[in-house]
């Protein structure tokens, strides 16, 4: 938790309050429902909700902003981004129904209101998003086949709507075809060695009919 507050001192209780509860809510249902690795779990706040909270290094979402968390798992990076932008409204689907349950009963747990938990495909999902936010389920052209017909046309940020992607390593062949692509390298922003190679990638995308 100190890691949070390390690099988001601004949190009200409320949000502190939601931060801490992540832990024993997380330890509680993965104990259940196995969705975070055994030797992930006890680096929840590091490998999980500051990974997650990159894309706030990156972007501050303005009231009213919609977005979709697609192949969430158990929450990630939707449920921390939740509590860091109670304003915006998040949607996370994953085809994996145990772990949409888990979400479900940690938005709960954490009395979170903006949020929707869904088991199903990104293909399927009706309505527009400002932003499509994602850690590495796939490659960035397939992953972009799955949704480039769910962008808002119209942007309400600097940086344009579309993709903003959790992922490490080179990825220099996997953005070819995205020349507009940026990559935010997170070491620029968290100081823990985990985050060397991570990267938040940013794809913008024109609404395709």
């Amino acid at each position: 938790m100190d890691e949070i507050l390390k690099y988001f001192p601004n949190l009200t209780d409320l949000q502190k309050e939601q931060f801490e509860k992540l832990d024993f809510l997380y330890h509680d249902w993965n104990e259940k429902i196995n969705v975070i690795s055994r030797k992930d779990i006890d680096a929840l706040y590091t490998k999980h909700i500051l990974h997650s909270l990159g894309i706030a290094k990156i972007i501050d979402f303005v009231p009213g902003t919609y977005v979709l968390d697609v192949g969430t798992g158990g929450g990630f990076p939707g449920i921390p981004l939740a509590i860091l932008f109670p304003e915006t409204r998040f949607h996370l689907i994953d085809i994996i129904g145990k772990k949409i349950k888990v979400v479900q009963a940690v938005v709960d747990g954490l009395g979170l209101t903006n949020v929707k938990a869904e088991q199903l495909r990104a293909e399927l999902v009706k309505g527009d998003f400002d932003f499509i936010v994602s850690r590495a389920v796939t490659n960035m052209p397939d992953f972009v086949s799955w949704i480039k017909d769910k962008v808002k046309k119209k942007s309400k940020h600097e940086l344009k709507n579309g993709i903003l992607y959790l992922k490490g390593g080179d990825l220099t062949e996997e953005l070819k075809d995205f020349p507009k692509a940026t990559q935010y390298d997170l070491a620029d922003f968290f100081e823990d060695e985990f985050f060397e190679t991570k990267k938040v990638v940013h794809v913008p995308l024109k609404h395709v009919v």
